[in-house]
Formats: C-alpha cells, sequence, structure tokens
C-alpha cells in the first residue's frame, strides 16, 4: 500500500468517525442518565455510510479521471472528495430521517449502581 493509499484509508476511517460522532451528538443528553444504544435504523445509515465509502475507495478514481481528464486529478484527491460529498450527503440522509421520525440511536436508562 503506497503512502496516498494509506492516507486515503485514514481520510475514510475519519470521516466514518465524523458521521457517526455528528449523528451521535443530536441524542445526547447532559441532563439525563441515559445511555445511547444504537437502533436497527442505525445500522442501516451506518452499514450504507460505510458502503457509500468503500465504493468510493474504487469508483472515486475512475469518475475523476472521466469527468476531469487532466494530469492535476489524482486517485487521492478524487477519494478525499468522495469522502466529504459522503460526510455531507449523510447529514441530509440523517435530516430526512428525522423529518419521518426515525431515530438512528436510541436512549436507555443507565443501569443503577
Amino acid at each position: 500500500m503506497s503512502a496516498q493509499d494509506l492516507a486515503a484509508a485514514i481520510t475514510l476511517i475519519f470521516i466514518l468517525g465524523m458521521i457517526w460522532l455528528r449523528t451521535r451528538m443530536f441524542y445526547v443528553s447532559r441532563r439525563t442518565a441515559m445511555t445511547l444504544h444504537l437502533r436497527p435504523a442505525g445500522r442501516w445509515y451506518f452499514g450504507a455510510a460505510l458502503a457509500v465509502l468503500v465504493a468510493g475507495w474504487f469508483a472515486a478514481p475512475v469518475l475523476g479521471k472521466a469527468l476531469w481528464p487532466f494530469p492535476s486529478v489524482t486517485p487521492i484527491l478524487t477519494r478525499v472528495v468522495w469522502d466529504l460529498l459522503t460526510y455531507y450527503l449523510f447529514i441530509v440522509v440523517h435530516r430526512a430521517l428525522q423529518n419521518f421520525g426515525i431515530g438512528v440511536f436510541g436512549a436507555a436508562e443507565k443501569p443503577a449502581g
């Protein structure tokens, strides 16, 4: 694995973590003693995010060369752009889920003790 591939892989993991943190932020309440758990819709949500990011690993360099056929377009550039677009796409997806009343995380009371 080249240094560019390693940097793109780290970016992919970072973006998935940012999607997780941004989504979780909407369910955290400091005033209540609740723990969060991933709901079934959340499993699909993060599974889809991971699938889109992995698909971008393979598709982004090809699409980048097809849409912008200049030497300045490198695979790492197209992968990073794909990752950022995925982040913003899943902001919209999360808002749509919220509008339909579907929660990604659910709250459960912390056990006493």
